[in-house]
């Protein structure tokens, strides 16, 4: 039977400043935390733009509807960028957890590649979602100039199951 051991101070006190120790396995543990603080700003996002479009709760989109009951070409502009912020976060939402879960397992064996890959997938994100609601691009297609994030994920997704290889071997 294969095991490992995680150090005491992984995932401890996760608001404290990042280790002199660049190997440490907390780095995991604190980008893990970076990433809550990113779903938190796409929340704050999603109230400034539902606000705009004057879409109550507990709406998830505007639909059809609501678009054609629109008195004014700007408000189903309003009610479009809100749709737009709203699948990009849900889009981030579909992805989190998993990603979540590769930056803890990753991070004990490879931290350093771990933060390089972690740091490009949230910079992605993050891009993608100010992408998605680019009012001079049509169809939400100003994301895709964020879709790099999809090779830090699937770099995060090797890293792991080589740790999990590795553990076997």
């Amino acid at each position: 039977m294969t095991s490992f051991v995680v150090p005491k101070e992984y995932g401890l006190d996760l608001l404290r400043t990042p280790p002199r120790d660049t190997s440490s396995p907390l780095r995991g543990a604190m980008l893990t935390y970076a990433t809550l603080q990113l779903s938190f700003w796409h929340g704050l996002r999603i109230g400034s733009y539902r606000k705009q479009a004057g879409l109550g709760y507990p709406k998830a989109f505007a639909d059809s509807s609501d678009m054609s009951a629109a008195d004014s070409a700007d408000k189903k502009k309003k009610m479009y960028l809100f749709n737009c912020a709203k699948r990009a976060e849900d889009n981030f939402h579909e992805n989190h957890a998993s990603v979540m879960a590769a930056m803890l397992l990753a991070g004990v064996q490879y931290p350093l590649t771990t933060t390089g890959l972690s740091v490009v997938w949230m910079v992605g994100r993050l891009v993608y979602a100010l992408g998605y609601t680019r009012t001079d691009k049509s169809k939400g297609e100003g994301r895709l100039a964020g879709s790099f994030f999809w090779f830090a994920q699937l770099g995060l997704f090797g890293l792991t199951a080589w740790t999990g290889i590795k553990m076997v071997l």
